[in-house]
């Protein structure tokens, strides 16, 4: 192998590549607020919805789930403008981004509502609770709690998939190295580091969320 690695390209180039990387955590923290709250919202509708709310909530999930991510980001940015909805590439990304996200989360945050005892749920009735307060202070905490480690786990899983959206030349971190590329010729070397600084940020965020499931679920089953 006469191959001769050159890592001076990228190094003048470095403030370039940190750029992308806080574009797709951006793009990925904006997703993943959404992404959840659609989640929490789709599992209620599913576990505690009437039956036109629960099988729309299902539908969704069921599309959503079996169709590829770039399908769905190529219908946002591509169709819609047909209808008059356009959408800039950074906004087609969270968009596309949450969409698939809230598909997952919803089917996970509804294994956490099905973990809670049935008993909890009747002694709220039994407190004169309504249906919302059941849901906010008996349900969905304890069911986030329980599903936690799954969320992070797609969490994780949403910020490595970001990089598709450089399909629609959304700037974030592959997009900005797929344009090194171009530039420098030198693809060993940028995407040696690109696939460093993603397991770098993966590791963080593991440690973030297991810090935050200890900050936010501290009291003892």
């Amino acid at each position: 192998m006469d191959y001769v690695f050159h890592f001076g390209p990228i190094l003048d180039r470095w403030p370039l590549l940190l750029w992308g990387l806080s574009r797709t955590l951006e793009l990925s923290l904006v997703s993943m607020v959404f992404g959840l709250a659609i989640g929490i919202l789709g599992a209620v509708a599913k576990s505690f919805g009437p039956r036109p709310v629960a099988a729309l909530a299902s539908a969704y999930v069921e599309l959503i789930r079996n169709t590829p991510l770039l399908i769905q980001l190529y219908f946002i940015f591509f169709t819609l403008p047909f209808i008059g909805l356009r959408l800039s590439s950074d906004t087609a990304a969270i968009v596309a981004l949450s969409i698939h996200l809230g598909a997952y989360a919803t089917e996970i945050v509804r294994a956490g509502i099905e973990s809670i005892p049935a008993g909890q749920i009747e002694a709220g009735k039994a407190l004169g609770l309504s249906g919302r307060q059941i849901i906010r202070h008996i349900v969905i905490v304890p069911a986030i709690r329980a599903v936690y480690p799954a969320l992070g786990g797609q969490f994780i899983l949403q910020l490595l998939g970001s990089s598709i959206v450089s399909a629609i030349a959304a700037e974030e971190l592959t997009a900005i190295a797929n344009n090194l590329v171009m530039q420098t010729f030198r693809n060993f070397e940028i995407y040696i580091v690109v696939a460093v600084m993603y397991f770098v940020v993966v590791q963080a965020f593991i440690m973030l969320f297991r810090l935050g499931g200890r900050l936010l679920f501290r009291w003892k089953v």
